[in-house]
């Protein structure tokens, strides 16, 4: 038998499973047991954001980001590049204006939603 401790939903668990042969009958598992490990604590609500909120389109990983807080950006102009199913992928500006706030830096994992500028 194997032990291994796996997460689903944020839960962790440990589990026991046992390797079947040809010819014998399977046993049942017991239920599974949370793990002593506490799970990770929610993530702090996120502050307001001061203009127009630029989010990922899709998960995946931040390659460069092309702008600093303060710099004027147009309409259009790239702010960063985000690696999604190995393609870059340009992360533009919603609409001509001052970055006020970047959320993210180069090798950060983001998910779809998240917050990655704002552009006031």
């Amino acid at each position: 038998m194997k032990r291994f401790n796996i997460t689903v939903n944020g839960k962790a668990y440990d589990v026991a499973v046992e390797e079947i042969t040809n010819g014998a009958a399977p046993v049942a598992a017991p239920a599974p047991v949370q793990a002593a490990a506490p799970a990770a604590a929610p993530a702090a609500p996120a502050a307001a954001v001061e203009g127009t909120s630029v989010k990922a389109p899709m998960p995946g990983t931040i390659l460069d980001v092309k702008v600093s807080v303060g710099d004027s950006v147009a309409e259009g102009q790239v702010l960063m590049v985000l690696e999604a199913m190995k393609m870059e992928n340009d992360i533009v500006a919603p609409k001509a204006g001052t970055v006020a706030s970047i959320s993210v830096k180069k090798g950060d994992t983001v998910n779809s939603d998240d917050l990655l500028a704002s552009v006031k």
